[in-house]
């Protein structure tokens, strides 16, 4: 088992499911903490070498350049359905990431089988 793989998969996930619980329950905290962790997954993101490294940390990137505005815009603007749109197009950002990730393995796997 590829460990590093298992905690990029998870960040990414876990990046996800943080903005998917901020859509449902919108709070400062939990948009904090999507943008936190989504930060930590574009970091795991620089510096990967394999078939969509580029296509992953771009997705990344737009995620982060959505949650980070949001989290602003809730504080300091007070307008919480601009910043609740931002973070559905984080999630949509972050769906891609997880497709594109499965697409990666699959190939990496029919690579292997050679």
């Amino acid at each position: 088992m590829d460990w590093g793989k298992v905690i990029y998969i998870f960040f990414s996930l876990m990046s996800l499911t943080t903005t998917a619980g901020f859509i449902y329950e919108p709070n400062s905290i939990a948009l904090f903490l999507a943008a936190g962790v989504n930060v930590i997954s574009t970091i795991l993101k620089i510096g990967v070498r394999n078939l969509l490294a580029a296509e992953l940390l771009a997705s990344s990137l737009v995620a982060d350049l959505h949650l980070i505005p949001a989290f602003m815009v809730l504080m300091f603007i007070g307008n919480e359905p601009l910043a609740i749109s931002l973070a559905i197009g984080a999630v949509v950002a972050n769906i891609f990431s997880i497709v594109l990730a499965l697409i990666e393995t699959v190939k990496n796997d029919d690579k292997d089988d050679f």
